[in-house]
């Protein structure tokens, strides 16, 4: 592991497989609504695909998404760091810091919910659009800004009311503007990245935190504290979170944003910008207004 990395890849793998092992009824509702999201877009694209790789869509929720959608003629299923033992057997595992695709290889890459706990973000997103034939397809979704800001306030306040310091406790996420940028330095062509908001509700703060450790989300920081975290600190938190980011029957507030990101790989039919100054018609005459020249 390198001094550098932000997050303990040792143990992401352990919880993402401990939390595949001991899945909680509703706890899979991001998977869910990802899925429902992967539809949707899948809805707007005309054409079909020879090829395609679900890239760590643990649950199956992914997998059987792209196969309802009839679009993708041979299909692949990749998981992330181990098997999911509720499943069969995958066609590959992979740990996310090597890409084990063959360049110019397949037609559609579907990462789902993993892209946001990578060390070196940029350098998987090249992976990827290496590993797709001319004109092939990515469609990423992550969490982004704003997600758990809620409980991220809340455990800094409690935190420093009590132990007088802060240690960091939610991972950084991306907004739109990085991520498309992102997607343009990858070498993308036609890059699009926008966010929805999910807002779930939960009784206390606790139940909300039950649910991180059944999808295998809880910190995963190289730089969080080590020793147990005093009780205090959760209580107080919990006070705070029930007192600030309450609804009137007294039930908290979680929001998680996605992140959805697309790009294809270049391709000579696709769409490219005009040059700068080679328009034949002012926007003056589409509006038909009278231009005023400086």
């Amino acid at each position: 592991m390198s001094e550098h990395s932000l997050f303990n890849r040792k143990l992401i793998a352990q919880r993402r497989i401990s939390a595949l092992k001991r899945a909680t009824e509703g706890s899979d509702f991001l998977i869910k609504a990802a899925a429902t999201d992967l539809e949707d877009r899948l809805g707007f694209i005309s054409r079909e695909f020879e090829t395609g790789i679900d890239l760590g869509g643990h649950t199956g929720h992914i997998f059987e998404t792209l196969k309802s959608s009839g679009k993708v003629k041979h299909l692949l299923r990749a998981d992330l760091f181990g098997a999911d033992p509720n499943l069969p057997d995958p066609d590959f595992v992979f740990d996310d810091v090597t890409l084990p695709v063959a360049p110019e290889s397949v037609d559609l890459i579907v990462s789902t919910l993993n892209l946001h706990m990578l060390d070196d973000l940029p350098g998987t997103l090249i992976q990827i659009r290496r590993a797709l034939k001319p004109d092939g397809l990515f469609l990423g979704l992550l969490l982004g800004a704003e997600t758990l800001t809620e409980l991220r306030d809340c455990l800094m306040r409690a935190e420093m009311e009590v132990s007088g310091g802060v240690s960091p406790r939610v991972i950084p996420f991306a907004d739109t503007r990085e991520l498309g940028g992102l997607l343009q330095r990858a070498g993308f062509a036609l890059p699009v990245a926008d966010m929805d908001r999910l807002t779930v509700r939960y009784d206390n703060m606790f139940a909300l935190i039950q649910d991180l450790r059944a999808m295998g989300a809880t910190n995963p920081l190289r730089e969080r504290l080590k020793t147990p975290t005093r009780k205090a600190v959760f209580m107080r938190a919990a006070e705070i979170y029930a007192q600030d980011y309450s609804d009137a029957d007294g039930r908290i507030r979680a929001t998680f944003t996605f992140a959805s990101l697309s790009g294809w790989a270049p391709h000579a039919s696709q769409q490219k910008p005009l040059k700068p100054g080679s328009a034949k018609h002012s926007l003056a005459e589409a509006l038909g207004t009278k231009e005023i020249k400086s």
